[in-house]
């Protein structure tokens, strides 16, 4: 079993940064891609960020050039920068796994319980 828990969630105003963390643990060989989704009010999960094990990352064209992922293959942690925050980023940010390798062979799409950003105008 794998378990994520997200931190680094908070209030801040527009403008500001927030730094979100993903600790993956459990019997864990290594992971592949690691991400970050969000969910607001009356809308459906969007994809943020995502990076694989090698570095390729990915993200939302809403973010490009704001948010900037990352994550440390070792301690199996994925990291979400996100700078000049906008109102319109208030969610609930959601850490995901796609394909974990264990030692019972793979499991798939792991997610963590969220952590509420919400930027005020």
């Amino acid at each position: 079993q794998v378990q994520l828990v997200e931190s680094g969630g908070g209030l801040v105003q527009a403008g500001e940064s927030l730094r979100l963390s993903c600790a993956a643990s459990g019997s864990i060989l290594s992971i592949n891609a690691m991400g970050w989704y969000r969910q607001a009010p009356g809308k459906q999960r969007e994809l943020v960020a995502t990076i694989t094990s090698g570095g390729s990352t990915r993200y939302a064209d809403s973010v490009k050039g704001r948010f900037t992922v990352s994550r440390d293959n070792v301690k199996n942690m994925v990291y979400l920068q996100m700078n000049s925050l906008k109102p319109e980023d208030t969610a609930v940010y959601y850490c995901n796994v796609d394909r974990v390798r264990t030692p019972l062979g793979n499991q798939f799409n792991y997610w963590g319980q969220g952590t509420q950003v919400t930027v005020s105008s």
